[in-house]
């Protein structure tokens, strides 16, 4: 049977309910890179809103890095406008002050970290409360291998996190959902993608510690869901 996002549903409302990610009246930014897992996760909680008990509210937000001048987000808003929910671009020059601090060839700490700024300030004045992010059960594996290996840290991020310097909270709701199914549930349904024009694309350490866990995974099984099934038994981070 072929993914679709509807498919995706019951994995996400059972994210949802376990990890409390969803409270009434919510007003929640969707953070709508463009990316596969983005626009999954803006058609996911569109349809979710159409009959889950607890009302929310949706904004899209899409915050463009000017890697290579204005990308092109059209697709992404006739999505939302298909959606029905409110869209929000916003340009900005996050490159052009990482290449000023002298990171162009290793930009991936700085950029996320600028980005995750520039999001949480774009859905505080968007009036939201929650900021949804579309991490999803591969993400936590990686994370996870990579504070193991790179940081001798055993830790991941939460499922729900609240941060109280901006008044927000993070929730996560594609983290029972594999990276395969969400691609599979786009292509489907023939979701929009905007492929990203970060000249690190593909070359990072988590597409290192991706390769990494997918050799693993063929002497010891789906190595991650057997990550994120020891992150719920121990409790961890949230889990």
């Amino acid at each position: 049977m072929a993914q679709t996002i509807s498919s995706l549903l019951p994995p996400v409302e059972a994210a949802v309910r376990r990890y409390d990610l969803i409270a009434d009246d919510d007003r929640i930014a969707v953070g709508v890179s463009g990316g596969k897992d983005s626009v999954a996760l803006l058609a996911v909680l569109a349809n979710l809103k159409q009959y889950y008990p607890v009302p929310f509210s949706l904004t899209a937000i899409t915050l463009d890095p000017g890697f290579d001048g204005p990308a092109d987000f059209s697709a992404v808003e006739a999505l939302c406008e298909r959606l029905g929910v409110p869209y929000v671009l916003k340009r900005t020059h996050l490159w052009e002050a990482v290449v000023a601090e002298g990171q162009a060839d290793h930009p991936c700490s700085l950029c996320a970290k600028m980005r995750r700024g520039a999001l949480h300030k774009a859905a505080k004045e968007a009036g939201c409360n929650v900021v949804a992010l579309g991490h999803h059960l591969d993400d936590a594996a990686e994370t996870f291998f990579m504070n193991l290996t790179a940081g001798s840290t055993l830790g991941c991020f939460s499922p729900k996190t609240y941060l109280d310097r901006s008044d927000l909270t993070l929730i996560r709701p594609l983290v029972f959902l594999t990276e395969k199914q969400i691609a599979a549930a786009v292509k489907t349904d023939a979701l929009p993608v905007v492929r990203s024009a970060c000249p690190a694309d593909g070359v990072t350490a988590r597409q290192q510690a991706k390769d990494q866990l997918k050799a693993l995974s063929a002497t010891y099984g789906d190595l991650p869901d057997k990550i994120v099934s020891a992150l719920q038994k121990a409790h961890l981070s949230g889990w």
